[in-house]
């Protein structure tokens, strides 16, 4: 690694490693003894400048490092000061554990309470930050604390700090190729949902800008005029010759010398007569065609079809295709063609969203509620693959639309109104006339097309589409304006409201007068709400709540053999061999899907405490006479149970009575002791019914603590119902206020007080508590690893369209030698930004990198680093590895002492983007399950795959129900050369230690970990749960907040106690 890089100063800083806080001296873990000036939270200022004496020792007293007989390079300051934030006692005073807080001079003592929650340090908010973040960089000494090998202080070296990352400069110019095929594993044949390309146009095509009218032309328009018979007449080949996108850019045979520019009136189209329009509202609009490049294919095919070998000439036309991240522009033209002449036709026979394509006459549909119903279409998409093929792959869809129904009955059930007569009196506070939340509801028909329909209406004013522009927050009674009166201008007309509108004009009377007014796109045209109906086809683009989906899954969820059949299905309503763009053009497809060489890996072994067991290809195990292979670390003696009660959930269950509880705590506790936990107390406090999340924890937190003379170690919650607004309420307290270990279980549960439910729970209590459930059996006790090797997760979970909430990236660091355990920290990482930023990654990773090197390795740094990254798309690969991993690199440089004479230690990356968002799916039949799903193991590496990047398909799970999704797993990166069948193995087997499954998981656990922290992150928003709710709601725009990047408020930090941010609180 290089030597002297930046170091960051960052004052005044607060945050948890939870949440990247500077603190890890803490719990019962050793990690070091702190040899650096304090930047606690409530510190009067930042770190000392070099030489200052405040705060600490001056830099050139020598400080001891990691110990001197421990392997590899020195590493830095491995602790921080122990953070005295935590939640304020009763007098105000935060919280001390007395067996880890030293005593203080004086202590307050609390009104009928034991003095355990006195600390010395001043009392804060753990809500709010003590002082902004700062990200000054400034002169600071390098490796002021560290020793040289002989044991003699280096003296401190002062550096400029500057803002280049070396390691960006040494990003590839390409990912890494295949180095082989796996071999391990009995080899089956199984069928894909995708089909090979018998053939396709070899000839040189043409692509062309395209404007159509004004630049902010609207599509409606844009589709209309290109549709127009006067371009058809006019454009070079006629319309069918060419292949248009509906906005910029359009393909063709044809090669036009020069600009073709062409004046469409649309007037003649719609049958109107040109001299009877006055000038300035003619419909006219200029097309305006102009070649921007071309697209030669025949690189590409002579390749496929065997012509030529792999040499520069291929690399230039088929290298970046499809995936690989790199935006080479011929290539991306290529791409842009050849999946436009696929889906040329069928946009236009049927609902096209994306690559997806619905029939509503002929599809399936289910109401899901809220007005919104699900209905499924089909997929197609072309790749290249592996195999030096190209193929389709044809999956089903499946999509929300809104129903085609009257816009006050979408509206009684999308805001859950049980009453359509009373719904007009609903959206308005009575008292106030302040607009509520259903109010901000109906603003999600916003930007939807609709029509109007009523008596005495014509029939062809009842076939005009119009737009909403907005829900205006008026009703027909109050929305006014001037009636024209024959002979005088509108202002002197005579002022009416749209109720006396329509009963003059139309002779009706409005049944719900008080609704909401519609406005339309078109200037000073409104509606009444009950005369607009929504127009069919429409995409209904908000997120569902938990009870569409519900439905929507139900809806979706297929087994493999009615999967297969509605894929053949949507083959036929795609019509291949009927398709006059395909025939045109020359692209044949083949019917028969592809039959493929797979291989089903073999099961492992796993290792329970004192016991093991082999599940084989089952997929399946259950913990009855098993013991966890490493119980809680202290024995569970301070911990208590409270309920949570809500009036609304009485019919589906209840809240448990006081004998119910009891019952459930003592089964509880048994179970975990047959399990192999350490139950020291069986009497724990059991609070009763609240309604209150935060009073309820509030309670039992001080309750417990008080009660032991402790700080808790576990809190139970008992939920009234699925609802997360407790979840997350108890979340945000408890992590973030209180910081102590939460599990909530759901009420029902307690009262049915079922044994494998007490497992279940117990596997998540465990590892909160410090434990491992099991892990794969090993000759090697380090698991897969022959040299100290680390696991990052990562992972960054938006918001849904149309909701404000910002971005959440999360990072997993293993935490023991066989990455079975994970810590894990977030922060917000702006709105809608994938990559995650440098600060983030520093702020989240060095305190866990910290503790990792102190707990875990011995004080010496990792020889080999795993990054496992979800949710990145293949356009943005590269900026994996020259942003992200360049960062991650230069955390571990910034750690570790350069020294005199000795090379720098270089850690080894091995990079894997792990994707479950794609339609392969594995239809092995009979080689299968006994639902005719794969098996767990089953690998896919040819065929389907990539043509040179080094991917895979692995279905490491086994599906309960529908059809098994694989990972596509994609090494961008391998210093390490890890062997093909290595780590497809340990892809494999490390599924089977997810931690709270009794089943080996779909997804690598490192990356399902960073899911789980990036979704808890929620919980840790530093905003009011009534504006929350709000905010989830949807944003009327649909375009999220609106706010800048930069604007992303940070977390909540989690309070670092009882090992809190190194545990795994997340699961």
């Amino acid at each position: 690694m290089p030597g002297a890089t930046k170091k960051r100063v960052q004052e005044n800083r607060q945050a948890a490693p939870g949440h990247a806080y500077p603190q890890d001296n803490y719990g019962q873990r050793n990690v070091g003894r702190y040899d650096g000036p304090s930047d606690r939270p409530g510190s009067s200022s930042g770190p000392p400048r070099p030489g200052s004496s405040r705060g600490g020792p001056p830099s050139n007293v020598p400080q001891p490092g990691p110990p001197s007989n421990a392997p590899g390079p020195s590493v830095r300051s491995l602790s921080r000061p122990r953070s005295s934030a935590g939640p304020p006692s009763a007098s105000g005073a935060p919280l001390r554990d007395p067996a880890r807080d030293p005593p203080v001079a004086s202590q307050q003592t609390l009104p009928s309470r034991v003095d355990w929650g006195a600390m010395a340090d001043p009392v804060r908010n753990p809500f709010q930050p003590d002082h902004p973040i700062s990200d000054e960089v400034a002169y600071v000494p390098e490796s002021q604390n560290l020793n040289q090998a002989d044991g003699t202080p280096i003296q401190p070296v002062r550096q400029v700090l500057t803002d280049v990352n070396p390691y960006r400069l040494q990003v590839p110019s390409q990912l890494m190729r295949r180095p082989g095929f796996g071999r391990d594993g009995k080899a089956i044949q199984l069928r894909l949902n995708s089909h090979a390309i018998s053939n396709a146009p070899n000839a040189r095509y043409y692509q062309y800008a395209v404007q159509v009218g004004k630049p902010d032309s609207k599509r409606g328009l844009i589709k209309n005029v290109w549709g127009s018979r006067e371009l058809a007449s006019k454009i070079p080949g006629g319309i069918r010759e060419w292949i248009y996108d509906g906005n910029t850019l359009a393909w063709s045979k044809q090669n036009l010398p020069n600009e073709f520019h062409a004046m469409i009136d649309m007037d003649k189209e719609k049958g109107r007569d040109p001299s009877t329009v006055p000038e300035d509202k003619r419909d006219l609009h200029r097309v305006a065609i102009r070649k921007s490049a071309t697209v030669d294919l025949n690189n590409i095919y002579a390749y496929l079809n065997g012509q030529v070998d792999f040499g520069p000439g291929v690399i230039d036309a088929i290298s970046k295709f499809q995936s690989s991240g790199f935006s080479s522009p011929q290539l991306m033209i290529m791409s842009d063609f050849l999946d436009h002449v696929i889906r040329e036709w069928p946009s236009k026979q049927h609902i096209n969203i994306k690559k997806s394509y619905f029939d509503r006459n002929a599809g399936q549909k289910e109401l899901v509620g809220g007005g919104v119903e699900a209905m499924r279409g089909i997929y197609q998409s072309i790749r290249m693959a592996e195999g030096k093929r190209m193929v389709v792959n044809v999956d089903v869809s499946h999509t929300c639309f809104w129903n085609k129904s009257s816009f006050p009955m979408i509206v009684n059930q999308l805001s859950g109104h049980m009453d359509l007569d009373t719904l007009p009196y609903s959206w308005r506070d009575r008292q106030s006339g302040r607009t509520n939340n259903k109010f901000t509801t109906m603003k999600r028909l916003k930007r939807n097309d609709f029509f109007v329909s009523h008596k005495n209406r014509s029939e062809r004013e009842s076939k005009v589409i119009w737009k909403v522009h907005d829900i205006l927050d008026k009703s027909a009674k109050e929305y006014k304006f001037k009636l024209r009166v024959p002979g005088k201008p509108r202002e002197e007309g005579r002022e009416v409201n749209l109720v006396q509108y329509y009963q003059e004009k139309y002779q009706i009377y409005l049944q719900w007068p008080d609704l909401p007014v519609v406005q339309c796109t078109k200037k000073n045209t409104v509606y009444p709400m009950e005369v607009c109906n929504m127009h069919e086809g429409q995409r209904y683009p908000y997120k569902l709540n938990e009870q569409q989906t519900s439905k929507m899954i139900k809806f979706a969820v297929q087994p493999p053999e009615h999967r297969l059949q509605a894929i053949q299905a949507g083959t036929r309503m795609l019509g291949w061999d009927k398709d006059p763009v395909l025939n045109h053009y020359g692209l044949r497809i083949n019917a028969e899907p592809i039959i493929t060489k797979a291989r089903v890996l073999n099961p492992p072994t796993l290792q329970f405490n004192k016991s093991t067991f082999a599940p084989g290809t089952k997929g399946r195990w259950d913990l009855r006479n098993k013991k966890f292979l490493v119980p809680n670390e202290a024995p569970l003696r301070c911990w208590g149970v409270a309920v949570l009660t809500d009036p609304s959930s009485a019919q589906r269950g209840g809240t448990p009575n006081q004998g119910q509880v009891n019952a459930f705590v003592q089964s509880f506790i048994q179970a975990y002791q047959g399990h192999g936990g350490i139950v020291e107390n069986r009497n724990p406090l059991i609070n009763g019914p609240q309604s209150d999340p935060a009073k309820c924890a509030e309670l039992l937190f001080y309750g417990v603590g008080n009660k032991h003379n402790a700080r808790p170690q576990l809190l139970i919650f008992i939920l009234p119902n699925t609802s997360a607004d407790n979840y997350l309420r108890i979340k945000k307290s408890c992590d973030c206020r209180y910081g102590s270990f939460t599990q909530c279980v759901q009420g029902a549960q307690v009262i049915k007080n079922n044994p494998q439910y007490h497992s279940n729970v117990l596997m998540k209590v465990n590892a909160k508590l410090g434990g491992t459930t099991a892990r794969v059996a090993m000759p090697s006790p380090s698991g897969h690893f022959s040299r100290p090797t680390m696991i990052i997760g990562a992972d960054v979970s938006h918001a849904a369209p149309g909701i404000g909430a910002p971005s959440y990236a999360a990072m997993t660091v293993s935490m023991d030698k066989y990455a079975a355990r994970y810590a894990a920290g977030v922060q917000t990482n702006g709105f809608r930004v994938e990559t995650i930023s440098t600060r983030n990654l520093r702020d989240m990773l060095t305190p866990l990198f910290r503790h990792w090197t102190a707990n875990v390795s011995g004080g010496r740094l990792p020889d080999h680093v795993y990054y496992f990254r979800d949710g990145v798309s293949e356009g943005q690969f590269l900026n994996v590895i020259k942003y992200e991993v360049a960062d991650i690199k230069e955390i571990w440089n910034e750690m570790v002492t350069p020294q005199a004479g000795v090379k720098p230690h270089e850690v080894k990356f091995t990079v894997v983007v792990a994707e479950k968002r794609h339609h392969i799916r594995f239809f092995p039949g009979k080689a299968g399950d006994e639902n005719q799903n794969p098996l767990p193991g089953t690998l896919v590496d040819h065929d389907v795959t990539h043509p040179f990047d080094n991917d895979i398909y692995l279905c490491s799970h086994k599906a309960l129900k529908g059809t098994a999704r694989p990972t596509h797993y994609t090494m961008l990166l391998d210093e390490a050369n890890v062997p093909v069948d290595i780590f497809q193995k340990m892809l494999y087997e490390h599924s089977y230690q997810y931690m709270r499954s009794t089943t080996p998981v779909s997804l690598f656990p490192a990356v399902y970990y960073a899911h789980l922290a990036s979704n808890r992150a929620r919980a840790h928003e530093d905003i009011p749960e009534s504006e929350r709710r709000i905010r989830d709601a949807g944003d009327p725009s649909g375009s999220g907040s609106g706010r800048p990047v930069e604007e992303a408020p940070p977390l909540l930090p989690m309070i670092p106690r009882n090992g809190l941010p190194w545990g795994m609180w997340y699961i």
